[in-house]
């Protein structure tokens, strides 16, 4: 029990904790933010009942999920003086601006339309309801860009310069700070990879209705609905992947070096999986392709790269310890990211071909039944990778990138609270692990709870399973409405 001694290591512990807690619900609000408003186009467009009783069953699920996302979010804002002390005085300069506009303009847009959907059906138009369900989701998506905005400076920082007395990093440039080397290409991963997890969670809900033989029309639209944007978000994603991965390649030399257990400078091979030995500074792995990921970065088979024991020595990296770094950490949660992408690949195209077939995903509950779980492999691809893009930057809070302002970094010892004891550390840990696993259980129930009940209009008889596959055939040519007439109202 070591690390109970160490507070530097409890303190990122409870940080990591925190995030990967608040990273349960934001990947929910922004993807089913989606699914909301385009059943809400929907139900603008057809004023049918049924259509109105998904929008308000998608609602209630976003407001659940949304609470707790705000909730834990403070928590971590709360953190940075508490624990993080010494780093907030260090990036606040550069931290005050999207912090602030974050609240001001994406928080007070994305609740205060959220209060017309939960209190104005029936008492504002039509059109003005539809409306406020987009405006909840480019909020939810306007938030994830000012967050974003601040994590991509600490990754690779720019538009800063260094105190005369080296204490903080001083804004120079809002625009370049703002729009620093990594922030389109990690937002754009990022928000699709949402979207991936919203959709599949959608697709759950529609393969659990199929299962049960209820809402028959609902779980019909629904996953047609839930394959189309997975699809779309899916392959958008691919392109994205790649220009994070260029980005790192070319700004985070040694994270490259993590995630493919690079210790020595070399043209790095692309690996399906292995195992990083850190005594022996060896990938164990069965198979790899030569110059694989050396293609992937930049086009040609032979670029070489540093490794940790080159960049080490290096006076921008010189904070690095080669024999220490979490390589294997970093190695394993990038290649689960990969694989669980590669996982997200072969469900879209089972429920695409299945779904569209004639509708031959009712009568096939093994799929349904894949599609019931399916949201686990967006969850653990988003959690890993951003494990990846955070330990991947270690010892540094603030990493000096390639392109980074000189001195304008910070290594993590430097920048947790003095003042804060071990033991205050670990106290608060273990309080916050047993009030979230409460809130988890609590919110678990709730959203249990809504889908039980499902989206039925009051007085009209269920569909049974034989309907769904009626819904599933009725107009194959279109399956993909929804989500056009929703773009085009988005548009508008």
């Amino acid at each position: 029990m070591e690390f109970l001694s160490d507070p530097v290591l409890l303190a990122r512990l409870q940080f990591a904790a925190t995030a990967a807690y608040h990273f349960i619900f934001v990947p929910l609000t922004i993807g089913l933010g989606l699914i909301m408003a385009i059943n809400a186009t929907r139900s603008f467009r057809s004023r049918a009942p049924e259509d109105e009783a998904a929008t308000v069953f998608w609602v209630k699920i976003f407001t659940a999920t949304f609470v707790l996302g705000v909730a834990t979010g403070i928590t971590m804002e709360f953190s940075f003086g508490t624990n993080w002390a010494d780093y907030s005085r260090f990036v606040g300069d550069i931290f005050g601006a999207p912090l602030a506009a974050e609240a001001l303009l994406a928080f007070f847009l994305e609740s205060s339309f959220l209060g017309v959907l939960l209190f104005g059906r029936g008492k504002v138009s039509p059109k003005l309801y539809c409306a406020s369900a987009w405006l909840v989701w480019f909020g939810s998506a306007l938030s994830a860009l000012w967050i974003l905005i601040a994590n991509s400076w600490m990754q690779t920082p720019a538009g800063a310069e260094l105190s005369a007395d080296g204490t903080s990093a001083v804004l120079t440039d809002f625009l370049a700070a703002a729009l620093n080397p990594s922030l389109v290409p990690r937002y754009g991963h990022t928000v699709l990879a949402l979207l991936v997890m919203g959709a599949f969670v959608a697709m759950a809900v529609a393969g659990w209705y199929m299962l049960k033989g209820r809402h028959a029309q609902f779980a019909a639209k629904t996953m047609r609905l839930g394959v189309v944007v997975a699809i779309v978000s899916t392959a958008v994603l691919l392109g994205t992947a790649h220009s994070s991965a260029v980005v790192v390649s070319e700004e985070q030399p040694s994270k490259l070096a993590m995630m493919e257990g690079m210790y020595d400078s070399e043209v790095p091979p692309l690996y399906a999986f292995g195992w990083v030995d850190e005594q022996s500074q060896e990938v164990v792995t069965p198979f790899s392709i030569p110059g694989g990921t050396s293609f992937l970065a930049t086009g040609t088979w032979d670029t070489e790269f540093p490794g940790l024991n080159e960049l080490a020595q290096t006076e921008q990296f010189a904070g690095l310890d080669p024999a220490t770094a979490p390589v294997n950490f970093v190695f394993q949660t990038y290649h689960l990211m990969v694989a669980m992408f590669g996982a997200i690949c072969l469900i879209c195209l089972l429920a695409l071909i299945f779904t569209f077939r004639k509708g031959k995903i009712v009568k096939m509950r093994w799929l349904q039944w894949l599609c019931v779980i399916s949201p686990v492999f967006p969850f653990i691809a988003i959690q890993a990778g951003w494990f990846t893009a955070e330990v991947g930057r270690q010892p540094w809070v603030v990493y000096p990138s390639m392109t980074s302002p000189d001195g304008v970094s910070l290594l993590v010892q430097d920048g947790v609270s003095a003042s804060v004891s071990n033991v205050e550390v670990a106290i608060t840990l273990i309080l916050f692990l047993a009030v979230y696993l409460f809130l988890l259980i609590a919110w678990a129930r709730t959203i249990g709870r809504f889908i039980k009940e499902g989206p039925a209009i009051k007085g009209a008889p269920e569909a049974g399973a034989v309907a769904v596959e009626e819904v599933l055939v009725v107009d194959k040519g279109a399956a993909a409405a929804p989500v056009a007439d929703a773009s085009r109202k988005g548009g508008e």
